[in-house]
């Protein structure tokens, strides 16, 4: 192969005469060129260790200290106190140069000392979160004082890492306190008899085992930056051996209105060229750290594994009892510093398609080129290989023994290290997706479904995430869940689709803008040697990811009629009033209310991920089952401000289930039973749902272009017989869901539970408008709740 002979930076023959040696000018270049790419970030990454390691200081700030050490010292004072004079004694130099060297060095633990001292001030100041528990638009002059404080010890700019190490840790609530909010958040879903035997079993846990439980916790809490993400990795989704597809996944759609160019092609060349722009940011620590209260930055640890990620399965082995049991495994998320190339999947053919040469990023032109020539080529794929990435949509534990087997040497392992090397991974599909045709709402649905679970075996569902295109130019990102949360994968996301169309766009063909360099070596189609054996398991991954997407039911639903900005006009919390509005819509769906899973970050500490919000409250029910108007409309407001309670409460460490998940893994360390832990961590959620935000606004302009932003993303439902729900706020006047649920449980329906969230929209909002405080509306309001409750 071409390629091949062109990776040799020499070849030599022996001859009679001797040796012949021959140089590969070419590939000694391109070794030469990668190592000074590679030296260059090296020294950029130090450089940038530096200057997060000594925040909120900077490096320049010794020299000041220095030369102020020194200058007092010429005024023949002493600012150290003997302190130098002492460790003059101690110094082998010569006399002259004891009293500078002395200097420098007390200078020097002087500025250590001060850089401590400011971190520390830094940590409690980041600690103080009441700014959140007051009034929208009213700020105290406590926390004025704070956000004062918070800028001056924050120093300079700082880069995205910069806040890491001032960051508090994440709390420890106390027993007595998750005891009581669970309690009360199980009140609405239990009746009398119930509720009392849960109150027993929580009362004997918490003057029992839990208090034992609570002691290690906390024990870990004092060792460890955050007690609780290392064991949610590891046991919620690492150790799960249900397939990713569907059950963990997500995705994030393309603009829904807008479609920059219909050629496959150019929209791969620009966008993979504005995801690598956006690693050299994140490479840098130029990105931008999204802050809360003008001040505050949230964790950005990450951010440190979006690119060269893959997630591997484990083959546990032991004694297995639940997924909690220590047994050997070998599952992980495997992260490497660089890569220069992404993976390419195309009518069941994987090709590598380097994306730098001689050192010097593609141009989107020359990416578009290369990613024609794949879609040009015409060789078939090897035996085996064109349903080869079912293996991770299926069953875990089938993948891990194959990988094992048949991935473990050879061109098999090389190829599959290939895969999981990459930056990330690439689809060019067939299929035309988007709103198309006479029925959009449908093609809407069918566009969802494709890029959460698409074929099932043409996606690579172990990479931290992989990129659709579309052959009407169409795009969409589904992402591995176990490195990272939705937020993460969305902030690049919007970065990648602002570059694409604002700053990169296309020429009046539709194609990238540029010239292209013909004498690009072409993409290396990766090599397979697939056993029978291998074969089968692959058809039986198949067969259990085909049956798993065939039973998913999905609708993207587009409400159009209203947005937040008519919300806030009515001085509620827009997230808020969608989740009554969910709850009023499972009720009528239902006719019973079920336990509600809202995701809620904690990234204001250190390491945070997210918390559970439970939106099913005994406000919320009570204001479903109102029927008076003027009832309702206080209700509702005594609902929504539970619910925004209850999601700074897990904002701020003081969340419920994240608690009772880590003494649970605590009791099972221990090889101690809790019945009420058990029992705890057994419900199913029936309603589990999640906000994700636009996090940079200033990347688009929502006024005059509506058109131009994400439809969102969604994600499988979490029990088989209930609903997921992804809603995106859009602007001022637009809000998006994505509902999911099953076809086999007869008691779900997408599209009957999107009419009725968009029956229970409009009715909260004809609720709360001012013009609804008529009789006459007050009366037709309570006929209305009548007639659906």
């Amino acid at each position: 192969m071409a390629e091949a002979h062109q990776a040799v930076a020499f070849q030599f023959t022996v001859t009679p005469e001797g040796i012949d040696l021959q140089l590969s000018h070419q590939a000694l270049t391109e070794i030469y060129l990668s190592g000074v790419r590679s030296w260059k970030k090296r020294i950029i990454r130090l450089k940038n260790s530096v200057i997060t390691g000594v925040y909120p200081a900077s490096p320049s700030s010794w020299l000041f200290v220095v030369i102020a050490i020194l200058a007092t010292m010429y005024t023949r004072s002493d600012p150290s106190m003997g302190l130098i004079a002492k460790i003059q004694e101690h110094l082998p130099v010569s006399t002259q140069c004891q009293a500078v060297v002395s200097a420098v060095l007390f200078s020097t633990m002087l500025w250590l000392l001060l850089i401590f001292t400011m971190r520390l001030c830094l940590k409690q100041l980041l600690s103080y979160h009441r700014w959140m528990f007051e009034q929208h638009g009213k700020m105290s002059t406590t926390t004025k004082v704070w956000v004062a404080l918070v800028r001056i010890f924050s120093g300079r700019k700082p880069l995205l890492y910069s806040y890491q190490g001032s960051l508090p840790n994440l709390p420890v609530p106390t027993v007595k306190d998750t005891v009581k909010r669970y309690l009360e958040s199980v009140r609405p879903l239990t009746d009398d008899s119930q509720y009392e035997r849960m109150t027993q079993l929580a009362t004997e846990f918490e003057s029992s085992l839990g208090n034992r439980l609570q002691w290690y916790l906390k024990l870990k809490a004092l060792w460890a930056s955050n007690y609780v993400s290392d064991w949610w990795e590891e046991y919620v989704y690492l150790r799960g051996r249900s397939p990713l597809m569907v059950n963990s996944n997500y995705y994030g759609m393309d603009f829904l209105y807008v479609t920059p160019t219909p050629i496959q092609a150019a929209r791969a060349g620009n966008s993979i060229h504005a995801f690598f722009l956006y690693r050299r940011k994140l490479n840098r620590e130029e990105i931008k750290p999204v802050s809360f209260a003008t001040t505050q930055s949230p964790s950005a640890s990450q951010c440190e594994r979006i690119f060269n990620t893959a997630r591997t399965p484990g083959e546990e082995t032991g004694k297995e009892t639940d997924m909690y049991t220590h047994i050997d495994a070998h599952y992980s998320v495997q992260h490497w510093q660089d890569s220069d190339y992404i993976v390419v999947y195309h009518r069941g053919r994987y090709f590598r398609l380097r994306v730098y040469q001689a050192g010097r990023l593609l141009s989107p032109r020359e990416i578009e080129f290369q990613i024609q020539r794949i879609l040009d080529d015409t060789s078939p794929p090897s035996k085996g290989e064109a349903k080869l990435g079912a293996l991770t949509a299926g069953d875990r534990i089938p993948w891990a023994q194959a990988r094992k087997k048949h991935f473990g040497s050879g061109v098999n392992k090389r190829s599959l290290d290939c895969i999981e090397r990459a930056a990330f991974f690439v689809t060019l599909d067939d299929d035309e997706q988007g709103m198309l045709g006479d029925d959009p709402e449908a093609s809407l649905d069918r566009y969802a479904k494709s890029l959460l679970h698409g074929k099932c075996y043409d996606r690579w569902f172990d990479k931290s995430f992989s990129v659709v295109y579309f052959k009407n130019g169409k795009t969409g990102i589904n992402a591995e869940h176990s490195w990272a949360d939705a937020p993460v994968v969305a902030h690049l996301w919007e970065y990648t689709l602002a570059t694409d169309c604002f700053q990169l766009g296309y020429n009046a063909e539709g194609h990238c803008k540029g010239e292209v360099d013909s004498s690009l070596p072409r993409p290396q189609k990766l090599n397979w040697e697939i056993a029978p054996e291998c074969e089968e398991q692959i058809s039986q991954s198949l067969t259990v990811a085909q049956a798993l997407a065939d039973d998913l039911d999905f609708h993207v639903l587009s409400f159009k009629d209203f947005g937040k900005g008519r919300v806030k006009r009515c001085r509620v919390s827009p997230d808020a009033f969608v989740q009554m509005a969910l709850q009023l819509a499972y009720y009528r769906n239902r006719r019973t209310f079920c336990l509600t899973y809202e995701a809620s970050m904690t990234r204001l500490f250190r390491e945070g991920r997210t918390e559970t919000v439970r939106s099913c409250t005994s406000e919320s029910s009570a204001f479903v089952r109102a029927l008076e108007a003027e009832v309702c409309r206080r209700l509702f407001r005594s609902a929504s401000e539970k619910h925004q309670q209850l999601y700074r409460l897990a904002m701020t460490g003081a969340g419920i289930d994240r608690h009772l998940f880590c003494l649970y893994v605590v009791s099972k360390y221990l090889g101690v039973e809790s019945p009420f832990l058990k029992e705890v961590l057994s419900e199913p959620w029936r309603l589990s749902t999640s906000q994700t935000p636009v996090q940079q606004v200033e990347l688009f302009d929502m006024v005059n272009h509506p058109e131009y932003i994400s439809c969102g993303g969604g994600f499988g439902p979490v029990a088989d017989d209930g609903y997921g729900v992804s809603y995106y706020v859009l602007g001022d006047s637009m809000i998006n869901f994505h509902i999911s649920c099953k076809h086999s449980c007869p008691d779900t329906d997408a599209h009957k539970f999107g009419a009725e969230i968009r029956k229970a929209l409009h009715d909260l909002i004809q609720l709360l408008s001012p013009s609804h405080r008529e009789p006459s509306k007050v009366g037709e309001s309570r006929h209305e709740f009548k007639k659906d409750l």
